[in-house]
């Protein structure tokens, strides 16, 4: 699943480096409204790649509203592992044959693609860019009690029976905060989560959709959903 609002300057390569990457896989470009023509561009790839599907949605709804469309159509489709990656290249397609068989090898409920494991890196970041976003994923696990160190990664394989025992709809976050309260309830199933290290790299083309306001509400719900369900688990005790 790639999610995508004016890829066009992307969209070809990372179709064709995902093709390449896994040869049977289906691709869905889940689009909102691109006015840059990126979903007629991957219409035409699918002529020479195949397999791949264009849903378009009228408008920019938001990253998780993206991906749950993007969950409903490979639920209704039968996939048994459902995959999501950014459209800018910053998340490597080459990456996806070992994450893949790593979910086959542990049963896992979810496969990240880890940027703080050990054999990840980000290489373009400065320093304080890093401490952010490290910072963030450890306060997140702190109060969660969340082992996962990079809960906010959008490169992900997901189990599909796994997807389909969440309540979807009940994943109202956007951006990061989605990531991280989808891991968060795949753990709350009891099913494992595995990270598997990646190199993460800054898009070349394009205009990053992420902003301060997506960093914000993160760590907001993040503190929201440690303060609910504790006071929950008070009731029931």
């Amino acid at each position: 699943m790639l999610p995508t609002f004016n890829e066009v300057e992307n969209i070809d390569e990372v179709l064709q480096r995902t093709r390449a990457a896994l040869p049977d896989a289906s691709i869905l470009v889940v689009d909102d409204g691109s006015p840059d023509g990126t979903a007629d561009r991957a219409e035409k790839l699918d002529h020479d790649l195949g397999n791949i599907t264009v849903l378009r949605r009228a408008a920019k709804s938001g990253l998780g509203s993206a991906y749950r469309a993007g969950f409903r159509w490979g639920l209704s489709q039968g996939y048994e592992a459902l995959i999501e990656m950014d459209a800018d290249l910053s998340h490597d397609p080459a990456a996806l044959p070992a994450m893949v068989a790593a979910l086959e090898a542990t049963q896992a409920g979810l496969v990240i693609g880890s940027r703080y494991v050990p054999g990840g890196s980000i290489p373009d970041w400065s320093w304080h860019r890093k401490a952010l976003s490290k910072w963030g994923n450890r306060y997140a696990g702190a109060v969660l009690g969340m082992p996962v160190r990079d809960a906010t990664s959008g490169f992900r394989v997901y189990r599909a029976d796994v997807v389909e025992r969440l309540d979807l709809e009940g994943v109202r976050a956007d951006g990061y905060g989605f990531q991280i309260e989808m891991a968060y309830k795949v753990g709350g199933l009891g099913e494992q989560v595995v990270e598997y290290p990646i190199a993460f790299r800054d898009r070349v083309r394009g205009t990053s959709k992420m902003s301060g306001a997506i960093v914000v509400e993160a760590l907001r719900l993040v503190t929201w959903w440690a303060v609910r369900d504790r006071c929950l688990h008070r009731k029931k005790r």
